[in-house]
């Protein structure tokens, strides 16, 4: 079962923390992944603190358990989460197929697209921001409203693009190469007097998205010790795993 549970780590490297943008696998969430020789999986996850917000935890889950069991020669799948004020809920709900708005009914206000959904349109805004910045630094002739006009081919070919348009496929934003970079949430192009301020807004975005998954790791790091070991620096993940 060594190949399956390869597999299973690998899948699991799907399943990205709504609001930090990033794998729980390289986060540390995964506190433990198990394989038995019948194809049957079991998956623990940890969260940096008991009180984590249950919407993301359950969406988390949810996305791990769907993963899993879409794999050739899994019979079985069981994920649970463990030490949060929820756990009972939530491992009910999963091990029901119950869907978050019938776990916590009477509390859930929006469904799981809709949470995701904002928080791709979060994660293409970060990413726009991080390929704009870096072309601005890399052609100095470049001045901040030019970038109004800089489309998909003008991008170099490199791992932050690639997550650039990983992004704006998520998010249903054409990825062709004459496809305008710099958008707005519904993918409108900005005129170049509008360029400071949807820029401003997006670094904004990816800072609060960056210092949200430092503070997190850290706390991850004082619950549980031994996560540190599984923990990825989010510049090896960003660009070599994004999403």
């Amino acid at each position: 079962m060594a190949e399956l549970r390869t597999a299973a780590w690998e899948a699991l490297h799907q399943v990205i923390d709504p609001e930090l943008d990033e794998p729980v696998t390289d986060l540390g969430f995964v506190r433990s992944l198990e394989v038995s020789e019948d194809g049957a999986v079991e998956l623990h996850l940890r969260l940096p603190t008991s009180f984590c917000a249950p919407n993301f935890a359950y969406l988390m889950a949810s996305d791990a358990k769907d993963v899993l069991r879409a794999l050739p020669g899994v019979t079985g799948v069981v994920v649970e989460l463990d030490d949060h004020h929820d756990s009972a809920l939530i491992n009910t709900g999963l091990a029901t197929d119950a869907g978050y708005r019938d776990t916590f009914p009477g509390e859930a206000d929006e469904d799981l697209e809709q949470l995701r959904a904002t928080f791709r349109r979060k994660a293409h805004a970060a990413a726009m921001e991080r390929v704009l910045t870096r072309l601005l630094k890399d052609r100095p002739e470049l001045a901040e409203a030019d970038l109004h006009a800089i489309t998909v081919a003008d991008l170099p070919d490199e791992a932050a693009t690639r997550s650039l348009l990983n992004r704006r496929a998520a998010v249903g934003f054409g990825t062709g190469p004459d496809e305008l970079v710099l958008v707005d949430d519904e993918g409108r192009p900005c005129s170049p007097e509008q360029v400071p301020f949807r820029l401003r807004f997006a670094r904004a975005t990816r800072i609060s998205v960056e210092g949200n998954s430092h503070f997190c790791r850290g706390l991850l790091r004082t619950r549980y010790p031994d996560s540190a070991a599984d923990q990825t620096p989010r510049a090896m993940s960003s660009e070599g795993r994004a999403s």
